[in-house]
Order: structure tokens, then sequence, then C-alpha cells
């Protein structure tokens, strides 16, 4: 462990970033976050780090964050992170995601970042994958989407960087993660928004795989504190490849998906079919990388302690 390092978290205010950031600060690393709060919240930054609000795309706000604080470590989670969104908006995903990258991939050159971890998605970088398979790493990659190409864009920016620059990176691909501040409504994971209507007494929704009434899409869902601990080792540089797939390897298709969560409430579902989401795959299941001495969060604990926290919020 390389604790007491000064370390730069993008999107440091969101779902997984601001997890991310918890857990360096509880080791005792220095750490400013910087996030626009267009989905983030304030109240997730941990009070130990320091936080600017600002946007990656603004060349000025970056010059200035880095020649303050000169982070050692980029941990860069911020994006554009919907799929529907990036369909309907392929630039806005694009500037965000590509543009805002590229201006702080020329920072970490400016200010020699020792390292920089990206997350990426596994979820959609693989396109579909075939029932029965798991993506390993090797796949090569078939983004079906603007989200998939421009996090992908980003994986070969990196590799460019640091053939060209010598900057060093970490990629992390990540499969659905989820878990305690998925915002139903901003970061909308399928699990946030399922949990928050159970709980409402409102029926749920299965957009269809390829025909209305099917189970719906088959994903990989991985807890959002086994996300964590790639980051961290990651950040340590201790993982032993540079593009790691974070995920379980099981296979859950949306009916099956929503079953559980109700089962975990205590009520009957009310499931609805609906038609195919643009942009979706129909079939994203990854192969795990096992860290040694590290048990993955099973599906039924990960949604246990989910709800938990969507109770303990609405309490």
């Amino acid at each position: 462990m390389l604790a007491g390092m000064r370390i730069l978290v993008t999107g440091g205010a969101g779902f997984i970033g601001s997890h991310v950031a918890d857990a360096l600060i509880e080791r005792g690393d220095a750490l400013l976050v910087v996030d626009d709060l267009s989905t983030g919240r304030r109240e997730n930054v941990p009070s130990r780090a320091e936080f600017r609000e600002g946007d990656i795309r603004d060349a000025a706000f970056l010059a200035r964050v880095f020649d303050e604080f000169k982070p050692e470590v980029v941990n860069h989670q911020a994006a554009q992170t919907s799929v529907a969104v990036s369909t309907r908006e392929p630039v806005r995903d694009a500037t965000v995601n590509v543009v805002g990258s590229l201006e702080l991939l020329g920072q970490c050159v400016r200010h020699a970042v020792k390292h920089v971890v990206y997350a990426s998605t596994g979820g959609a970088v693989y396109g579909d994958v075939p029932a029965g398979e798991r993506a390993t790493v090797e796949r090569p990659p078939r983004p079906l989407s603007p989200y998939a190409c421009s996090k992908f864009a980003v994986e070969c920016y990196l590799r460019a960087y640091g053939h060209e620059h010598g900057l060093a990176s970490t990629v992390l691909r990540y499969a659905n993660v989820y878990g305690p501040r998925q915002d139903a409504h901003g970061e909308a994971g399928v699990i946030a928004i399922f949990t928050e209507r159970l709980m409402r007494g409102e029926p749920i929704q299965v957009n269809a795989r390829s025909e209305v009434g099917d189970p719906g899409c088959v994903r990989d869902y991985v807890y959002v504190g086994d996300v964590v601990h790639y980051n961290v080792l990651a950040v340590d540089r201790a993982l032993a490849a540079p593009v790691v797939n974070v995920c379980t390897g099981q296979a859950t298709d949306t009916r099956e998906l929503a079953r559980a969560l109700a089962a975990a409430i205590g009520m009957q579902p009310d499931i609805r079919s609906a038609p195919r989401r643009p942009g979706d795959v129909e079939c994203s299941v990854l192969m795990p990388e096992p860290l040694p001495g590290h048990t993955p969060t099973t599906l039924a604990d990960g949604l246990r302690k989910t709800i938990d926290w969507f109770e303990a919020r609405s309490a």
C-alpha cells in the first residue's frame, strides 16, 4: 500500500467516484475532488478531501487545479455515463468523455503525473457478448453506442500518451456497477431505478433484449465496494495488467434482477414489458480478474446492502 500520495479524483462527487474518494482518504492519501455537480452531489465528497467545482473541459480551470494541488496520481471517474443520452446527443457525449479527458491528459503531461487510473466500460466496449461466453480483455472491442465509442477512444489516447509522453495508466473496464449512492435520476442504473420504484409500490419496466416481452438484457452486475477495491490497487499500481475487467462474470437478465430485488424487499412486483432502448447491447458478461485474498460481493449481498441504504435514506 502506497498511502500518502497526492491524488486528484475527477467525478469524485458522483456514485463511484465518491466511494473511491472515501477509501483513499481513509487510508491517508491527500485528496482533491473535482466535479461539476451535474450528476454528483456535494455531500458525497469526503469532509477531509479538498473540493473544486468545475468542468474538466475547462482548460483554464484544470490548469489552476493542477498548478495548486500538484497531483502525483489522477483517478479519472468523471464522464457522461448514459448510453441513452449518448445515442440522443453523441456530440455532447464526445465533448465530455473525449475532449474533457484530453484536457486532463494534457495537464498530466505538463505536470509529470506519475500514473492515471481510468474508469472505462466493459459493459459497453465489447459490444454484444454471445450467450454463455464471457469477454476477456483480449477480446477485440466492438463498441455499438456513442458512449462505448467515446470511452474506448480515451483508452486509445492513453496508449498514445504512454508511447509519446511516457504517461503510465491503468484502464478499469467496469461491468454494470450498483450500490449505495447511485441516483435513480442522475447516474441512472437499473438497480437504483427498480429499488426506488419498488419501495414506492410503483410498477417497474423491463426493456426488451430484442422483442417486447422477453426477459430483457443480460448483464454482469458488480457491487461498488468491489469496484473501489480494484481502484485502490490500480492507484498503487498493484494490478498485473494495464487493462482489467472489473466484474463478477455472473449473468443476470433484467426480469430475473427485478424479481430478486422484489423478493429482497418483500413484495410482489408489477413488472411491465417495454421496447428495446436505443444503444443497449443484448448481452454483456465479462471474465473477471481474480484477486488473491479478495472475495467478490454476491449479487444477493450487494442487493441487500443497496436496499438497506435506500431504506435508511427514505426513513
